[in-house]
């Protein structure tokens, strides 16, 4: 398993601990193009449930064959597969460079969707500021198609669906799998110029009437 999945692997359990109302070990986790799962074995343990969702139903069929504890569905790249506010923790891993950006709203609408009310959905993206970042894009054959998302958008794009933002912060600075690597990490995170960011929005609490308190 690569840095980069353990990195925020990391992060996501960070993320849950620090901001949902539920333990990390009691919480419903969905990711969101999740591909053949590869971070699957280390998050799994550490949170109460795991669900993922992929438009490609190869991919789907590898995941279920190394994760038979998680619990995976297709998704037709519209509505997810899910009910409104199943989850205590929706992220998305470098999957919004890929959709048009004519359907980023839509996409994140859905998160907002199956996400509980005080629940989190946190989105990691490549940093387009990190001139290696765009690189390793520009080199990268499955990224042919990509758009680039800045942090700022992103972060519009929740606050459009009704979340409320809770961290925007950024990524991989150097390059090692190192515990001081990870220490000076922590320490920039405030720095835009992470090859990686993430931006993690809270749905609110639904009042009396059944309706979103403003974000």
């Amino acid at each position: 398993m690569d840095m980069f999945a353990i990195g925020k692997m990391a992060d996501a359990l960070e993320l849950i601990d620090g901001f949902s109302p539920s333990s990390t070990t009691q919480s419903i986790c969905l990711d969101i193009g999740c591909g053949i799962g590869i971070s699957h074995p280390l998050m799994a343990p550490h949170v109460g449930s795991l669900a993922g969702t992929d438009v490609s139903g190869e991919a789907i069929e590898t995941a279920r064959a190394a994760n038979p504890d998680v619990d995976y569905r297709i998704y037709d790249g519209e509505r997810l597969p899910y009910d409104d506010a199943s989850f205590d923790f929706s992220s998305t891993v470098c999957v919004m460079h890929h959709v048009p950006p004519a359907q980023w709203s839509t996409f994140v609408a859905e998160a907002f969707r199956v996400t509980k009310p005080e629940g989190l959905f946190a989105v990691y993206e490549h940093n387009p500021i990190n001139p290696m970042t765009r690189w390793a894009v520009w080199r990268c054959p499955f990224d042919h198609d990509a758009v680039l998302l800045r942090a700022r958008r992103t972060q519009a794009l929740l606050r459009e669906a009704g979340f409320e933002i809770v961290v925007r912060r950024y990524l991989f600075f150097v390059p090692i799998d190192r515990s001081w690597a990870r220490r000076f990490d922590k320490l920039l995170r405030w720095l835009p110029l992470g090859a990686q960011y993430v931006v993690c929005g809270r749905r609110p609490r639904a009042n009396s009437a059944g309706t979103q308190n403003p974000s």
